[in-house]
């Protein structure tokens, strides 16, 4: 690994849109930004980037795999010369009562030797706000979201420190919406008062992209904050105002890779399944079943493949395994809820590799845990951030041959045109 003079940032997302939501909240607030992918060692990175999201598979890992992986990447980064290290999760705070939110964090707080985190996964700009330390979807509770349906990480429960404690034994404080509004001094003082009674996690309200803005303000000269990616928008003003980081424009053009396009979507999620229907009236599309995948394996993924490869000729395609809640229900219980998701996954990855070996070159993915094994299976180490398709998902591009233009799509995120949209920005 090469000393880098330049970092400034180092960034830590359990999955692999999420990282790529965070790198384009940096990107848009003009920090030179890098994504690597999976565990950062033995990578070489570009002298000039301000900031490195490794971005990993964590999210749904086993407990003692997540941490081991956030911890080396945090070495990684410090040792790459990180002065701040953020944890990024989603804005829904996807996780379990055993973690994987809680263990991580606690994990990273020991190995910097801190004894204090921010806890903010609030994304306004998406319908992701936090009042009295309740998470909101919409106008609704993330327990009354479709969240509460989620096949790995159903999320029951719209109190955060609430939530957050049953995953740490440190105790979880708030910071009220009030606080907040009252600027970067307020909520530092806040902040202090916590630590004094031992408070080691402090939930922050934010309801819009100000109160981001002050949190980020308030955070400046803290060792490890945590968030979704909104909570990271100010983090960039900090080292301007530190005279360490230029004022520059944000989001800068790709340069074209052309090539054939596809669409590889695993995600269930309402607006995926919005997505899906929207591509299927323009497009060539095909449904992958899980049950016949347990029952032919490889055979299904090769007829797939000779399907999608004949249509590619004329237009670009989509296969998909996204499907409603109930239908969700029905094959997990047939399967179990590991090895529908293994399925699904393996699936759409070998896909992917064959669409890359017969010339597609711009690929779209839905859903955090499809496209990280997507990214891994067509060999991706590192990504370049380009601007902004949809509220939270950039366009990018692979660093390193061949050149693939892709965009990694949280299942919840986007438009119902966003498939569309994809294909036409990804140049």
């Amino acid at each position: 690994m090469a000393q880098n003079g330049a970092l400034l940032l180092g960034c830590i997302a359990d999955d692999f849109t999420g990282a790529t939501d965070l790198a384009n909240t940096l990107v848009r607030n003009g920090m030179r930004t890098i994504q690597i992918i999976g565990m950062p060692d033995g990578l070489d990175v570009p002298a000039d980037a301000e900031a490195i999201v490794a971005a990993l598979k964590s999210r749904t890992a086993p407990v003692a795999e997540a941490v081991e992986q956030s911890v080396a990447s945090c070495r990684w980064l410090r040792q790459a010369g990180a002065r701040q290290i953020y944890f990024k999760y989603c804005s829904t705070f996807d996780s379990t009562d055993e973690g994987n939110i809680g263990p991580v964090t606690d994990a990273l707080r020991a190995e910097l030797k801190t004894d204090f985190a921010t806890v903010c996964p609030a994304f306004p700009e998406t319908g992701r706000t936090i009042y009295l330390g309740h998470l909101f979807v919409g106008e609704v509770l993330l327990s009354d979201s479709p969240m509460r349906n989620h096949p790995l990480t159903p999320m029951t429960d719209a109190n955060l420190v609430r939530v957050l404690g049953r995953q740490t034994r440190a105790s979880v404080g708030l910071v009220p919406v009030g606080t907040v509004r009252r600027g970067p001094a307020a909520i530092r003082n806040a902040f202090e008062t916590l630590r004094r009674n031992d408070v080691a996690y402090a939930v922050v309200d934010a309801i819009e992209d100000g109160d981001l803005r002050r949190l980020g303000a308030a955070c400046a000269d803290l060792t490890l904050v945590t968030g979704g990616s909104g909570a990271a928008m100010e983090l960039p003003e900090n080292f301007r105002r530190a005279g360490l980081l230029a004022r520059r424009a944000g989001e800068e053009e790709l340069p074209p890779v052309g090539g054939k396009a596809a669409v590889l979507s695993g995600s269930c999620s309402p607006a995926t399944l919005a997505q899906v229907e929207r591509m299927r009236a323009r497009h060539p599309a095909l449904k992958l079943d899980p049950l016949d995948l347990a029952e032919r394996g490889n055979a299904v993924v090769a007829e797939a493949l000779a399907w999608a490869t004949a249509e590619l000729e004329t237009s670009p395609v989509l296969v998909y395994a996204s499907a409603p809640p109930e239908a969700v229900k029905t094959i997990q219980a047939k399967l179990g809820r590991e090895r529908a998701g293994s399925l699904v996954e393996h699936a759409l990855a070998t896909l992917a590799d064959g669409l890359v070996k017969a010339g597609v070159r711009r690929l779209v993915v839905a859903g955090g845990e499809s496209s990280g094994a997507v990214v891994q299976a067509v060999g991706i180490r590192a990504l370049q951030i380009g601007p902004q398709i949809d509220p939270g998902i950039p366009a990018t591009l692979s660093l390193g041959e061949p050149k693939l233009a892709l965009a990694l799509k949280s299942g919840n995120f986007g438009a119902e045109d966003f498939f569309l949209k994809a294909i036409d920005r990804l140049r």
